[in-house]
């Protein structure tokens, strides 16, 4: 079975360029078969103040009425996304930049209303993502890059979480690869201690999770992120690594961030 590798960064990267152009680098020397996941920044946000639209977020989630979607497809789907196709392309990546609408590669549903109204928030379910439309973009030996802009098959788009979005590739592409998930952002891994960014976790297996949950090693926003992770490696995907951005061309020595393992 082919390896593939997606990896997915976050906000804080989007946000610095300096940052985004070292990642790209690293991120086009990878060999092999991958894809790239981003999210947005603050980048709509402040373009959607530009435009007189306020941001509403609740939780540290954003709220995608009418006017924020319009905003987050073109800046989310458009802007970044083709910026980040085009510097690809400069460092001979030859990639493709795509929202779940191209080819009909992810579907999602509308959020349904429960205590909040997250407007066109879109959840991902188990058979949205066309993983065969997928192989063969990868097979021709292109780079998807996805944006978080996915659709309800009835010509509505959708906000959709990019961590989310990753997780739906590797798993349902897990039935044709060998597949690891990457998530870069800015810490150098899960620590033992937040404030020491020498003490890596290297290796935690889905056993120890609740141990450290329990000792109070790992909390806050990094619990949904871990849980995410296990939950993919249970439904198929090889393992998931948590690193820096920075660090991205270590991974391939296996000497990237944190290893979670079944």
């Amino acid at each position: 079975m082919s390896v593939l590798n997606i990896i997915k960064i976050g906000g804080n990267i989007i946000d610095d360029s300096v940052q985004l152009d070292a990642f790209l680098e690293k991120f086009s020397a990878l060999q092999g078969r991958k894809i790239l996941v981003h999210g947005g920044g603050k980048i709509a946000t402040r373009i959607a103040a530009d435009l007189g639209i306020e941001a509403k977020m609740v939780e540290g989630r954003r709220i995608t009425d009418g006017p924020m979607l319009d905003v987050v497809t073109m800046v989310y789907a458009g802007l970044t996304n083709k910026n980040i196709v085009a510097n690809l392309q400069k460092l001979n990546c030859d990639a493709i930049g795509l929202c779940g609408a191209d080819a009909n590669v992810i579907k999602a549903i509308k959020r349904p209303v429960r205590d909040i109204d997250y407007g066109f928030a879109g959840d991902i379910l188990a058979d949205s993502v066309n993983s065969l439309a997928i192989k063969k973009l990868l097979e021709a030996e292109f780079t998807p890059v996805f944006s978080a802009i996915t659709h309800n098959g009835m010509g509505q788009l959708l906000n959709t979480n990019a961590d989310t979005i990753a997780s739906s590739l590797a798993i349902a592409l897990s039935n044709v690869y060998e597949v690891s998930l990457i998530y870069c952002f800015e810490k150098n891994g899960v620590l033992l201690d937040v404030d020491n960014e020498n003490s890596v976790i290297e290796t935690i297996r889905s056993g120890e999770f609740q141990q450290l949950k329990d000792n109070k090693i790992i909390h806050d926003g990094m619990i949904p992120k871990l849980q995410n992770a296990f939950d993919a490696i249970a439904k198929g995907v090889s393992n998931v690594y948590i690193g820096n951005a920075n660090n991205l061309h270590l991974y391939q020595q296996r000497k990237f961030g944190t290893c979670l393992i079944a």
